[in-house]
C-alpha cells in the first residue's frame, strides 16, 4: 500500500482535478439546467485548490514507473495553465448566460481539458505525453463546437477536429519511429541512447514528426491554418481559453521534449524551430494588418507571439527557457484582458466583433479604452509595459546564444506588429462614435482592471518572484 501512495502523491493535483471534474459532472446532472453558474463557481474553486496542492510539490519526483514527473518546471507551467483556465471561466460567465450556452457541460469540459494539460507538462514518456495531449484535444474539439445551433461554431469545431486528428497522426507516427530506432519511449532513456553515439536517422525523422504534431497545438506556421477560423467561429470565451491555457501547455511541452530527451540533437532541431519561428513572426504580423475582425486579428497576433516564444526555445539554453516562461506568463495576462474587452463588446445587447465597432470607445467608456491601449502597447512591446520586458528577455537569450539573424528578425517583426495594435488604439481613441458599446458587466470590468494593472505598472513590482520562479523552473530542466 505504501508504494502505491508514494506513487500517487506527486500526481495529487491532477488526481484531485480529475475527480473534481467527475463530481462537477454529477452536480450538473442532478441539479438540472440552471446549474451552470454553480458548476462554474465550483470549477473555479477546484482550480484554486489544485493550485494550492501544486505548492506542496517537491523538487524532482518521478512516478508511475517514470511515465510522470513533477519538477519546478512542471509546477510553474501548471500554475500558468490553472491561471489561464480560471480567468477564462470568470470572463465566460455573463456570455454563456446571454448567448444560449447556459449548459453545465461547458465548465466541466474546461476542467477535463485542464487535467490533460497538466498531464502534458509532467509527461516523462511519449505514451503519457500522447494520453495528456488527447485528453486535452478531445475536450477542446467539443468546446469549439459548443454552440450546436450556430453554423460558424460547428464549422470551427469540425475544422479543429479534422486538422487535430491529422496532427495526432503525425505525432503518433513520429513516436513510433523514435521507439523503433531508440528502443524506448521514456525521455530519460532516449537521452541516454542519444548521448552514447551518433543519433540514428530514424530518431531525427521521428523528432521532426513529433515537433510537427506539437507545432499544430501552438499554431506555429506552417501548422496554423485552423487558428483564424476557429478563433472567429468559436464563442468568444472559447477563443479566449484557446488563446491562453492550451498554448501555454503546448509550448511548455515543446520545451520539455526538445530540451529533455532530445537536448543532444540541438543543432538538428534548432534549424526546424528557427524556420517555424521566422515563418510565424512574418505570417502572423503581416496577415494581422489586413484584418477587420478583432478575433481574427487576435488569432494572427497569437501566431506572431508564438513565433517570438520559439525564438527563446531555439536558443536551447536555460536563459532561453526562462525568457519563454516569463513571456508566456505576460502573454497570458494581456490576452485574457483583451478578450475580456472583446466579450464585453455589445451594442444594444448584441455581440459585435469588428474593429470599427470600437470607434469612440474613449468617449463612451474611457477606462476600458485605456485598458485596451495598455494591452495593445504591451503586445506591441512598447516600454514600460510588461510585454516589452518579455520580448527583451527573449531577444537577449537568443542574442547570447549567437542567433543574431533570428534576433534581428524578431525586432523587425515586432516593429511591424505595432501597426495593427496601434490601429486598434486609433479607432478606439480618435474615431467618431457610430453606435456606442454597452457598458461591461462588473465581472468583466474586474478582470480587465486587474489584468491591465498587472501588465502595467504593477508588473514592475511583482516581476521579481516571477523571474525567480521562471529561473528555478528553467534550471530544473538542465540539472
Amino acid at each position: 500500500m505504501q508504494p502505491v501512495l508514494s506513487d500517487l502523491i506527486p500526481a495529487l493535483p491532477e488526481i484531485f482535478l480529475a475527480v473534481a471534474g467527475l463530481v462537477l459532472l454529477m452536480v450538473g446532472v442532478f441539479s438540472g439546467k440552471s446549474s451552470t453558474r454553480l458548476v462554474s463557481i465550483l470549477a473555479i474553486l477546484a482550480l484554486v485548490v489544485t493550485g494550492v496542492l501544486l505548492f506542496q510539490q517537491g523538487d524532482y519526483q518521478p512516478t508511475f514507473s517514470g511515465l510522470f514527473i513533477t519538477d519546478k518546471f512542471a509546477v510553474f507551467s501548471k500554475l500558468l495553465i490553472l491561471l489561464g483556465t480560471g480567468l477564462s471561466l470568470v470572463v465566460a460567465q455573463n456570455f454563456i448566460a446571454r448567448e444560449d450556452m447556459d449548459r453545465f457541460e461547458f465548465p466541466v469540459l474546461m476542467v477535463l481539458a485542464t487535467v490533460g494539460m497538466l498531464m502534458m507538462v509532467s509527461a516523462n514518456d511519449m505514451l503519457s505525453l500522447y494520453v495528456g495531449l488527447e485528453l486535452q484535444s478531445l475536450s477542446l474539439y467539443v468546446i469549439a463546437a459548443f454552440r450546436r445551433d450556430h453554423a460558424k461554431s460547428t464549422e470551427a469545431g469540425l475544422k479543429y477536429f479534422v486538422l487535430g486528428a491529422l496532427s495526432s497522426g503525425m505525432l503518433l507516427y513520429g513516436i513510433s519511429l523514435i521507439y523503433g530506432f531508440a528502443g524506448t519511449t521514456n525521455f530519460i532513456n532516449i537521452a541516454q541512447v542519444l548521448q552514447t553515439g551518433p543519433a540514428p536517422l530514424g530518431v531525427i525523422v521521428g523528432l521532426v514528426f513529433v515537433a510537427s504534431g506539437l507545432a499544430f497545438k501552438i499554431s506555429a506556421v506552417p501548422f496554423h491554418m485552423w487558428t483564424p477560423d476557429v478563433y472567429e467561429g468559436a464563442p468568444t470565451p472559447v477563443s479566449a481559453f484557446f488563446a491562453v491555457a492550451p498554448k501555454v501547455a503546448a509550448i511548455c511541452l515543446f520545451i520539455r521534449v526538445l530540451e529533455g530527451p532530445f537536448g543532444a540533437l540541438l543543432p538538428q532541431w534548432r534549424q526546424v524551430i528557427e524556420f517555424c519561428s521566422v515563418a510565424s513572426m512574418l505570417v502572423g504580423s503581416l496577415a494581422a494588418i489586413r484584418q477587420t475582425n478583432i478575433k481574427r486579428l487576435m488569432a494572427y497576433s497569437s501566431i506572431a507571439n508564438i513565433g517570438y516564444a520559439l525564438v527563446g526555445v531555439a536558443a536551447g539554453t536555460a536563459d532561453g527557457v526562462q525568457a519563454v516562461l516569463i513571456y508566456m506568463a505576460i502573454y497570458l495576462v494581456m490576452t485574457v484582458g483583451t478578450f475580456a474587452i472583446i466579450i464585453g463588446m455589445r451594442q444594444k445587447g448584441k455581440a459585435v466583433e469588428e474593429i470599427a465597432d470600437l470607434a469612440g470607445l474613449s468617449k463612451t467608456n474611457p477606462m476600458v479604452a485605456l485598458a485596451l491601449a495598455v494591452f495593445m502597447f504591451s503586445m506591441g512591446g512598447v516600454p514600460p509595459a510588461a510585454g516589452f520586458f518579455g520580448k527583451l528577455l527573449v531577444f537577449m537569450a537568443a542574442w547570447k546564444a549567437g542567433l543574431y539573424p533570428l534576433s534581428i528578425i524578431m525586432a523587425l517583426t515586432s516593429a511591424i506588429s505595432l501597426f495593427y495594435y496601434l490601429k486598434v488604439c486609433k479607432v478606439s481613441w480618435f474615431d467618431d462614435v457610430k453606435e456606442p458599446l454597452d457598458r461591461p458587466t462588473a465581472g468583466l470590468s474586474f478582470v480587465v482592471t486587474v489584468t491591465a494593472l498587472v501588465v502595467f505598472p504593477v508588473a514592475l513590482f511583482i516581476g521579481t518572484p516571477v523571474l525567480n520562479g521562471a529561473a528555478a523552473a528553467a534550471a530544473s530542466l538542465f540539472h
